[in-house]
């Protein structure tokens, strides 16, 4: 029994580390031609970054889908927005410095998260996900992209240029973004795999595995990511990645793989978690519209609520 936890472990640490290297890549490529064409930083950070770096909980989820583990699919999930909005989050100003950000902005995309939050957690709670409830959680983000882009697009005065290989061809970022994302594919499968030993041999849930711990691996992605961005002054691109990397979380990622292979949840851990994702989210997006800066007390904050929600461990 150790050595199969040894070897579960191994395994998870192993299958996160391609998931973050196939995911960077997949990234930095897809970047480069989406920059080359001048869009904005923002959008790209808000959509095409946020669909990047969540390569390897939409991968995960698909998977633990298609295995009938739909505890890994929605604690991953959940696990990653609460992550992300305020462990990630947090943790940039004290490693990237201080940055502003805008109030409409935060007011309008915090918003379609928060109700991305409350989409889910009110679908999930039934303990079932339906491919009807999968689609509307996976139409729904289209529809948050729409508004948020309309509702920003007048703060969008300038498209600075992001591209980072100016020597290299279109055809080359395509070719090493799609083996990007199939070793996003390949790492997805092992960490499926090393969850349900873990859970096996240690007797816990899958679901607060993927929560508190999963989550954590496949948000390295958007920790590296934002923290190479704030240093590069792409203040933008950080904070539209983080913030859309959560509806993406909310919606794509829980609904993609239960509009195939529809699963069953544990029910109660996922609305009492989801609960506190949209309370830690509220929270976090009033403090910015209000503050409009991340500075390092903000960031104090948002890494004491990722902390705290470890009290959910007692009450489940």
């Amino acid at each position: 029994m150790i050595i199969e936890a040894i070897i579960a472990t191994v395994a998870l640490i192993a299958g996160i580390a391609v998931l973050i290297y196939s995911s960077d890549k997949a990234v930095l490529h897809s970047v480069n031609i989406a920059s080359a064409l001048r869009i904005s930083p923002l959008m790209i950070g808000l959509v095409l970054m946020s669909i990047g770096t969540d390569l390897p909980e939409i991968a995960n989820d698909i998977m633990s889908s298609a295995l009938g583990h739909g505890d890994i699919t929605i604690g991953d999930s959940l696990g990653s927005v609460l992550t992300q909005i305020t462990l990630v989050l947090g943790l940039l100003p004290f490693l990237g410095g201080m940055f502003n950000v805008k109030r409409r902005e935060i007011a309008i995309i915090g918003a379609c998260e928060v109700s991305a939050l409350v989409l889910v957690v009110s679908i999930v709670r039934t303990g079932y996900i339906s491919r009807m409830s999968a689609l509307l959680l996976v139409a729904s983000w289209p529809i948050f992209m729409l508004v948020t882009r309309k509702a920003t697009v007048k703060n969008v005065k300038k498209r600075e240029h992001i591209l980072s290989d100016t020597d290299r061809r279109a055809s080359y970022h395509i070719l090493v973004a799609g083996l990007g994302f199939v070793g996003v594919a390949i790492g997805a499968y092992v960490v499926i795999q090393s969850v349900i030993t873990l859970s096996a041999v240690f007797h816990l849930p899958e679901y607060l595995i993927s929560f508190f711990i999963v989550a954590i691996g496949t948000s390295l992605p958007e920790f590296v990511v934002d923290l190479t961005a704030l240093r590069k002054k792409q203040y933008e691109l950080a904070i539209g990645d983080v913030l859309g990397s959560c509806i993406v979380d909310a919606t794509l990622s829980c609904g993609i793989g239960p509009l195939i292979f529809p699963i069953r949840v544990s029910g109660e851990l996922a609305m009492i978690t989801g609960l506190y994702a949209i309370l830690a989210s509220v929270t976090v997006i009033v403090m910015l519209a209000l503050r409009e800066r991340v500075d390092r007390r903000a960031g104090a904050l948002f890494i004491a609520l990722y902390l705290f929600s470890y009290a959910i461990l007692y009450v489940v």
